[in-house]
């Protein structure tokens, strides 16, 4: 005890002299926000002197009190949409203010140089950028392609006949979007057809078929918006690479090959309405035979 006494003299001698009435109060814990904190407590005793004994020297460790804590969730926020939406603003565009400069400086040599590094060089020295400032865009000369994709269809709108906006008209105009940069395209469809860019691919021409058939006045909520988008990219996309090989005047070659497809997509979609018709009556009869013998669906 004598040794115990020793060590915690220096402890004693630090504490300070409380009122009476404080000194015969009984000692209540002590509440601490620190950690590994050793708090001392002194009581006088009878005598009136202060004796150092179990009830004397309370030796505590305290932890800090832990606060009830909750994983923080997150939300991503899409910086772009597959689809038009009447109750959400417009998603950001998908380019920055310097990428903006460099691929529309860079887009006026892909006639010459076609969608390749050298063009990206060439449109960040135009735009007042250093060569080096290319590796901005990571994906190199797919952001190029990607930047005629994205630029094309948003200007759709802004051409479009109010006297005639049918799904062939939009379609051809898109395609007549391509015709400064058509000899170039098959180098495009390759760089587009790498494994890398299949997503990016697919998703831009989903997008593009959602915005020729939402300009086209479609309404549809039924199955058929799926099946419609779907049908519409196919044609688009064959349309599209029949155009590279294209060479008749103000590519009408095309433009009749365009039509015949959707002729013939519009029938194929007929016959499946009337599959579905004819399997959904045929389902419904066969509930309806199984209900009147008993059985409970």
């Amino acid at each position: 005890m004598s040794s115990t006494a020793g060590a915690v003299t220096g402890q004693i001698a630090r504490c300070v002299q409380r009122p009476a009435a404080a000194r015969l109060a009984p000692i209540a814990s002590r509440t601490t926000t620190a950690t590994n904190l050793v708090t001392v407590h002194c009581r006088p005793a009878a005598s009136g002197r202060r004796t150092l004994s179990s009830a004397c020297l309370l030796l505590r460790t305290t932890q800090s009190p832990r606060l009830s804590t909750t994983t923080p969730t997150t939300r991503t926020i899409p910086t772009c949409r597959a689809y038009h939406s009447y109750d959400h603003p417009p998603p950001p565009g998908p380019f920055s203010e310097t990428e903006q400069a460099i691929l529309s400086a860079a887009y006026k040599h892909v006639p010459e140089y076609g969608f390749s590094e050298e063009a990206l060089a060439l449109g960040a020295r135009d735009a007042g950028y250093l060569d080096i400032s290319t590796n901005l865009l990571p994906e190199g000369a797919f952001s190029l392609i990607r930047w005629h994709l994205v630029t094309q269809r948003e200007a759709l709108a802004s051409r479009v006949d109010s006297n005639n906006n049918s799904v062939e008209a939009l379609t051809w105009e898109r395609l007549l979007g391509n015709k400064d940069v058509i000899r170039r395209w098959q180098e495009a469809l390759a760089i587009m057809a790498q494994p890398s860019h299949v997503p990016a691919s697919l998703k831009e021409l989903a997008m593009l078929a959602d915005e020729i058939l939402y300009l086209s006045g479609d309404t549809s909520v039924d199955p058929s918006w799926y099946t419609k988008r779907a049908s519409l990219s196919a044609v688009y996309a064959s349309a599209e690479l029949f155009m590279t090989n294209d060479f008749s005047e103000g590519f009408q070659d095309t433009r009749a090959f365009l039509k015949r497809r959707l002729n013939e997509s519009a029938e194929v979609r007929g016959v499946l309405r009337s599959v579905g018709e004819w399997v959904t009556f045929t389902a419904s009869a066969g509930v309806n035979v199984l209900r009147s013998k008993g059985v409970r669906i």
